[in-house]
């Protein structure tokens, strides 16, 4: 029988992190291990843990949801695990998931994931799955195309020997979409979500309109630098993947202006450094940083935040153009 492995990635939600061993722990195909990953949490969970005799876990420095599932990833498979099913410590999948999940497995390798519902009304779709609503619009069992990692993921071995494992230097946001792509595009390994495998997750309500607060505004760093990196893996190509960075700049640009409405310029001004760093692919950047920074920047005036945002994203769309005639010059 092929053994199967639940990962859950872990830091300061003990509570949470219970619900979902518990779920876990109830699975109607007995999971053959439990690993947890514990980001450096600071709240008891290493002490429960460590009480716990089904468990196996690994605590490390908090190197974000990026470094907290790459290593989990990294550890199911160096310990000889068939499938990885991979979770947050905020998700809890259905008692019957992982049957499902085994029961729709094919001869061809395919990248598989649980149907993500909303754990209030059991029934919606956290995320757009194949453009159903809710579960009662999706017919039979399979929806194609589609899956949302890392909520309910189910990652055979042989995917990791030919992909790797999600790059922990993300840190946080878009460690999985790249993934994602890189699996599923650059490796053309099909995708799908089972309908029938539940995996309840909170509703998310993560808006780009949202005001969100300056000063405490790290996570907003890793959503532009990451998201470079994500349309290199996504468009295979680096001058392709500059114009829609630019884009996806300037788009950003325009919603601060017309949806923040609190320190518009400051974050206009501030958005610039994840974008440079994306480009110099450095990913040395920790939250300490970066809160420290947003804590002392002066506000800028309009005229210099619009030149200096201008400037630096027709720098990012010359940047792969540059690069290669400087690397045809060195050949010549």
């Amino acid at each position: 029988m092929e053994k199967v492995v639940a990962v859950v990635v872990t830091y300061n939600r003990l509570a949470l992190l219970s619900d979902c061993i518990t779920a876990l722990r109830n699975q109607s195909r007995p999971l053959d291990g439990i690993l947890v990953i514990n980001n450096g949490s600071t709240d008891g969970t290493e002490a429960w843990l460590k009480s716990q005799s089904d468990i196996t876990y690994f605590t490390q420095d908090n190197l974000g949801g990026a470094g907290g599932f790459s290593a989990a990833i990294k550890k199911g498979y160096e310990l000889g695990y068939e499938w990885i099913w991979c979770m947050d410590d905020d998700g809890a999948p259905k008692e019957d998931a992982l049957e499902k999940l085994l029961l729709a497995q094919t001869s061809e390798l395919t990248l598989m994931n649980c149907a993500v519902i909303d754990n209030k009304d059991k029934k919606s779709f956290v995320w757009n799955t194949g453009g159903y609503k809710t579960l009662d619009e999706v017919p039979g069992n399979i929806v194609e195309g589609i899956g949302h990692p890392f909520n309910g993921t189910f990652i055979n071995r042989r995917i990791i020997e030919r992909v790797g494992v999600p790059k922990a230097s993300f840190f946080l946001w878009g460690d999985e979409t790249e993934y994602y792509y890189r699996i599923v595009r650059r490796n053309k390994i099909p995708v799908c979500t089972v309908a029938n495998s539940i995996h309840y997750h909170p509703a998310t309500a993560f808006s780009v309109k949202k005001d969100w607060d300056y000063a405490t505004g790290w996570k907003m760093y890793y959503y532009v630098r990451n998201r470079f990196h994500i349309h290199k893996t996504k468009f295979n190509n680096k001058a392709l993947a500059a114009l829609h960075y630019a884009c996806f700049l300037i788009a950003f640009a325009g919603i601060t202006l017309l949806f923040q409405k609190t320190d518009k310029l400051k974050k206009l001004s501030f958005i610039m450094w994840p974008a440079a760093d994306a480009i110099k692919n450095n990913f040395e950047a920790l939250p300490p940083v970066i809160l420290t920074r947003l804590k002392s920047a002066e506000k800028p005036s309009l005229a210099v935040s619009l030149t200096s945002y201008l400037k630096n994203t027709w720098a990012n769309i010359l940047a792969p153009f540059s690069s290669a005639r400087a690397g045809r010059a060195a050949n010549a």
